[in-house]
């Protein structure tokens, strides 16, 4: 079985209007038991309950927006909007070269505390004909990026809700570290609903799935993040990355062209720690690698892994 993380257990919210549900502490406590993780049981059992056994959702909220304010130190040193705009720059011109008129809209799903949509609109790394937003199912979260945003007077959105759901469709999906939290099944579904949107391509970076993730995970935890659940979820992440196989099996579900940048074969196991996935209107592929240049050479489609391998 998956390891669980603590974090997806604490919260629970109505898929259909977002509305909080009360999650029973004992409940997470003896999930996480009969999954053979006592430690994770520990750490839930000492958070605030009220007389019915249900969590603190005040208490839940600040811990998590405490965590995920930590977690903004590995987006910094892993130089997570520079990597991304390595990409989301030669992306967004392969969109103009095909004739697609803008203005276009970069949606970032699970965005949390929307470091990666903040950091785009603080730099302006991006075009200003691309609107910038986030979106969490988290409202906790997503309040306080829209505070942060508005203290930094910085030109972005956040929403509450579902990105699927949206009055305005995405040019492109992304996501920094979401990936791992589905099982196969859903992840499967994660990437039909992108392809199912009028969304032109995604990109999403995650975990990579090597032999060294989890103790690199470990090292980088123990010395950055104070709160137990940090620690704990931050291993976890990394033990339930996803293969690059699985990701290009169910990335090909949403339609698209599936392709993987800095596949885990052509890579240093030493220095990759994130790398995406991603799916693009097949007639996009020949435009972005134009715009990647040399680069194109690290972006491998399923055919390209296979032979790779060999």
């Amino acid at each position: 079985m998956p390891p669980l993380e603590i974090s997806d257990l604490i919260t629970a919210a109505d898929p259909a209007t977002g509305r909080r549900l009360p999650v029973r502490r004992a409940e997470v406590v003896e999930r996480l038991r009969a999954h053979g993780d006592s430690r994770a049981a520990r750490i839930v059992a000492g958070l605030p309950a009220d007389r019915d056994g249900v969590l603190d959702g005040v208490a839940v909220d600040r811990l998590l927006i405490s965590v995920h304010t930590e977690m903004q130190r590995l987006s910094e040193e892993l130089r997570i909007g520079e990597r991304l705009v390595h990409l989301l720059r030669p992306l967004f011109t392969a969109i103009r070269a095909s004739g697609v008129p803008g203005p276009y809209r970069l949606v970032d799903i699970g965005c949390g505390l929307g470091y990666l949509v903040r950091w785009l609109a603080a730099t302006g790394a991006l075009a200003p004909d691309v609107e910038l937003l986030g979106v969490d199912l988290d409202a906790a979260l997503v309040g306080e990026a829209a505070r942060l945003a508005r203290d930094e007077e910085l030109n972005c959105r956040f929403v509450h809700g579902d990105a699927f759901a949206l009055p305005e469709a995405a040019t492109v999906y992304v996501s920094t570290g979401v990936l791992h939290h589905f099982p196969e099944p859903a992840l499967t579904e994660f990437f039909a609903a992108q392809g199912a949107s009028p969304a032109l391509a995604f990109c999403h970076y995650d975990i990579a799935a090597t032999g060294l993730a989890p103790v690199g995970a470990w090292m980088f935890h123990r010395a950055r993040m104070r709160h137990p659940l940090g620690r704990h979820d931050g291993v976890v992440s990394a033990r339930r990355a996803h293969s690059d196989e699985t990701l290009l099996r169910t990335a090909a579900a949403s339609g698209m062209r599936p392709l993987l940048y800095e596949p885990r074969r052509i890579a240093n196991p030493f220095c990759t720690t994130l790398r995406p996935v991603l799916g693009l209107r097949p007639h996009l592929e020949a435009p972005l690698r134009q715009a990647l240049g040399r680069s194109s050479r690290r972006l491998l489609g399923p055919e390209q892994l296979v032979q790779a391998a060999r």
